[in-house]
This record gives structure tokens, C-alpha cells and sequence, in this order.
């Protein structure tokens, strides 16, 4: 005898029709009214993981909200709220006159929390992946950030009242403390003094060069860009309609007597060469601002990270040496965070007249919110305290990274400076094996290959300390050190 949950459980075949007839095929349907949920929830929700399921498909016809109800042992009301929830979301639609169909699986729409037993059980069954630990350059060191001071930069920045207009050169108070930063964290002095004048706002380097590609050159003009190096400034270059091409590096950064002739601006990072880590010398700083001013270039200084050094005070700048032939740029996000969306342009007269000018006729520029930040941050002291507090902790890191690969009898490549080293390697299949062994570890590292726009030319790994913790660095450096040995 059939107990008394049993009977209050109506069930049903729901009939399913194909294109070709109007005979059914049984689906199961079970509403239970002891049940939280209320019978037309209960109803949709069966019939919307029947559809995302396979159970109905797209064409099939559904039985009228009376036949449905009378199958059911329920209200017409019950089955009408449920079509009409299903209609809503597009799960179902009604033709005048022929009945209601199913539609396909509306696009985006995520299957229904409801899921079949099959794939609960293939969930199940199906091991987690572990969290990896992330030790690719690139990142900044947001664990060390004060989060009090943080909170309160962002507090103060919403105290200021909206902006009426923005402002294409950036806030006045950010460009103050941008200058006041390259004056004391990079020593950048100018003729008449650094002031908020000589810096324009920007949102970050790759924006910048966007910009510049835009506003300064034309379709097809001609740049090189460090190979291997920044492959978002060659995209950027490029979706602006130019031409790019690689200019070699070696140990010490750019090979200047490489740079191509003929071209109208040369991309470089003098101070910490992206990705191989090596610095510019004076001959070779000399020598490049000479063939710049000769030839008609632009040199675009990337100073990515110009603030940490480990060994000497932070390199003097470009853009000092030659302020009418150097586009300086820099950013937030790898001393603070790439939250903030800022960064800093300092050019000559006609290349920042021309970036404005630019900006004006699109009405882009950037953000407000991430220069108030900023702002705050540094006025009470709170950037300069991050800065030392991140030089300290990025020292220590590297000489973790440095200690285990030397007692490993492996090379490292780099100067005492920013958050990455690279350990070169002999071959590009080298390098996937050593990227393919960590990632089977759970740990992410980066190969040299994708900083190359062409056939690479340099090998090897490049180990960034600041995305993880330094307890989740020991943990990932032993295994790391054996598949770079293995490999050599």
C-alpha cells in the first residue's frame, strides 16, 4: 500500500513531440507538496533542468497548462505560473493557435543549479584542482600593501567632490605627487625645476603607448620595440597602424648599433631590461640619445620599475640625460597596484601637446579615481613607507630565489633590481619542459618564448617573486630548481 508521502506526490509521463509527430515520449515529473518550495517553483525548475539537460530538446511541444494540470492532480494556476516563469527566461515560447514549444538553451544562460545525478556524480568524481602558486613576473607585491592606509587613501579620495569636466591632463594633485615621486624615488630633475606641468596622467604604460601611437605617429610609420620585450606595447604600436620591429638586446639592454634606421621611435626599458633583466650602460645611454637626435627619433622610456634596486641607488633616468627626445613613462602597478589604473607620461612640448590634443578630439583620458587615490596615498607619508617597506621585502625575496638556484649550480641572469630573475635555459623545448613540469606541480612559471614577436631568440625562465607569499616561494623553489636542473 502506498504510504501517505506517496500520495500526496503527483506524477506524470510529460509528453514529448518531434517535428515529424504529436505522439509523446514519457518524461518524469514529481512534484512533492510537503515539499518548502511551492509547486510551480517545483515544475519550472523540472522542466528548465529537463531542457538544459537534453531531456527536452529545441521543437519539442509541451501539453497545454490544462493537460498539464489535470496530469498532475493540480491547479490550472500551478502549471500557468510555471509556463509562464519558463516563457520569461526563454526556455519556452507559445505559438498562436499550435501550442507550446521548447526553445534552444538561451545564449549565456547558465545551466540551472538543479543538476542531474550524472553530472553531480562526474563532479564528484572529478579531483579539484589545486590552487597554483604563481611565480610569473609581472605582478606586484599587493600582500605588503598597508590596508589601513590603503582603506584610508580610498575614504579621503571619495570625500572629493564628482568633477564637472574632466580633466585631460590628469588631477593637478596627482601630477603634483607624480612629480614630487620622480624627484625623490628616481631622481628626475629638469630645467626650471619638476612640477606638475611637465607630467601628464595616464593609465599606465600600455594606454600610454596606445596614445602615443594614435597622437603622435601615422599609419605605417615605422618602431622598434625591444625583442625580446613588452609584446603589449608591440600590440599596441600595431593596433594603432603601425609597423614594428625588433631591436635586438643582449646582457646590458638594448643593442643600440642594431636599432633598424629609418624609424621614427625605438620602445626600450634602459634601467631593468623586460623580461632579461639587464641595464644600460652610460656609453650605450649616450650613444642611443645621439643616434636618436641624428636620425629623428623618439626614444620611449619604459621605466616599469626604475624604483627597485637592490644594489645602488635607482639608475638616473632617460629622459634626464635628453628631455627633448624622450617620452618617459611610468606606473602604479608594480609598486602599488594595477587597482589604481594610473601611470605618468613626461615628453617634450610637442609630443604632449599632441597626446592632449589627441584626447580632446576622442574625449578619452584617464581615470579620475585611481590619481585621487594615489593622491591620498602619498600625503600622509603612506607611498614613501610602502616603497622601503617593499624594497626590503622584494631584497629579501630575491636572495631567497638567488640562494637556491646558485647552490644548484644555476645561472641567474639580471641585475640586483625589480621582482623577476631569469634563469637561461638552452633550447626552447627546454623551456617547455621546465613550464609543463611546474604547471604539473602546481606552480606557474614563465618561459622567454612569448616575449618574442618573432622566431625567440633568447631561452630560458623567468621566476617573479610577488605574486605568491614568501612561505608558498620556499615551498615552490625546490621543485622548481629540479626541473631547471634536470633540463640543463
Amino acid at each position: 500500500m502506498a504510504t501517505n508521502r506517496e500520495k500526496r506526490k503527483a506524477t506524470m509521463a510529460s509528453p514529448r513531440t518531434s517535428s515529424l509527430t504529436s505522439q509523446p515520449t514519457p518524461l518524469p515529473i514529481s512534484l512533492d507538496r510537503d515539499a518548502a518550495a511551492p509547486l510551480a517553483v517545483q515544475l519550472a525548475e523540472t522542466l528548465r533542468t529537463a531542457a538544459a539537460d537534453g531531456h527536452l530538446r529545441a521543437g519539442d511541444r509541451l501539453p497545454s497548462t490544462r493537460e498539464l494540470a489535470a496530469r498532475l492532480g493540480v491547479s490550472r494556476t500551478v502549471t500557468a505560473a510555471a509556463y509562464e516563469q519558463l516563457h520569461a527566461e526563454g526556455w519556452i515560447v507559445g505559438r498562436h493557435g499550435s501550442g507550446t514549444y521548447v526553445t534552444t538553451t538561451p545564449p549565456g544562460t547558465d545551466r540551472p543549479a538543479v543538476a542531474s545525478a550524472r553530472r553531480l556524480a562526474d563532479q564528484r568524481r572529478r579531483k579539484p584542482e589545486p590552487a597554483l602558486i604563481d611565480l610569473t613576473p609581472g605582478a606586484s607585491w599587493v600582500g605588503g600593501l598597508d590596508r589601513a592606509a590603503w582603506r584610508r587613501a580610498w575614504r579621503a579620495a571619495a570625500d572629493a567632490p564628482p568633477l564637472l569636466r574632466p580633466h585631460r591632463a590628469g588631477l593637478a594633485e596627482y601630477r603634483a605627487v607624480v612629480a614630487e615621486h620622480l624627484l625623490r624615488h628616481r631622481g628626475l630633475t629638469m630645467a626650471g625645476g619638476l612640477g606638475e606641468q611637465d607630467v601628464l596622467a595616464t593609465g599606465g604604460t600600455t594606454a600610454a603607448v596606445a596614445e602615443l601611437g594614435y597622437s603622435v605617429f601615422r599609419p605605417g610609420d615605422v618602431v622598434a620595440v625591444e625583442e625580446p620585450g613588452y609584446q603589449r606595447a608591440v600590440q599596441a604600436f600595431r593596433a594603432a597602424g603601425l609597423t614594428v620591429l625588433p631591436a635586438p638586446v643582449g646582457p646590458r639592454g638594448l643593442v643600440v648599433g642594431a636599432v633598424p634606421r629609418g624609424v621614427r621611435a625605438v620602445y626600450c626599458s634602459p634601467s631593468h631590461q623586460y623580461p632579461l633583466g639587464g641595464r644600460m650602460g652610460a656609453a650605450e645611454r649616450v650613444a642611443l640619445v645621439e643616434r636618436a637626435r641624428a636620425e629623428n627619433w623618439l626614444v620611449v622610456e619604459d621605466d616599469y620599475d626604475g624604483e627597485l634596486r637592490y644594489d645602488v641607488a635607482p639608475l638616473p633616468l632617460l629622459v634626464a640625460l635628453a628631455p627633448d627626445v624622450v617620452v618617459h613613462l611610468g606606473t602604479t602597478s608594480k609598486i602599488l597596484t594595477s587597482t589604481l589604473g594610473a601611470g605618468w607620461m613626461v615628453a617634450p612640448p610637442e609630443v604632449a601637446s599632441a597626446v592632449l590634443a589627441h584626447r580632446d578630439r576622442t574625449g578619452t583620458g584617464p581615470a579620475a579615481a585611481g590619481q585621487r587615490v594615489l593622491a591620498e596615498f602619498a600625503r600622509n607619508g603612506d607611498l614613501g613607507r610602502h616603497l622601503r617597506r617593499l624594497r626590503r621585502e622584494l631584497s629579501a625575496r630575491r636572495e631567497l630565489v638567488v640562494a637556491a638556484l646558485d647552490a644548484a649550480g644555476l645561472e641567474v641572469q639580471g641585475d640586483d633590481a625589480g621582482a623577476h630573475i631569469v634563469v637561461p635555459l638552452s633550447s626552447i623545448a627546454a623551456e617547455r619542459r621546465v613550464v609543463a613540469g611546474a604547471r604539473e606541480r602546481a606552480i606557474t612559471v614563465d618561459g622567454l618564448a612569448r616575449h618574442h614577436d618573432g622566431r625567440p631568440s633568447w631561452h630560458g625562465i623567468a621566476l617573479g617573486y610577488t605574486a605568491c607569499s614568501r612561505a608558498e616561494l620556499r615551498t615552490a623553489l625546490p621543485s622548481v630548481v629540479d626541473l631547471l636542473r634536470d633540463v640543463r
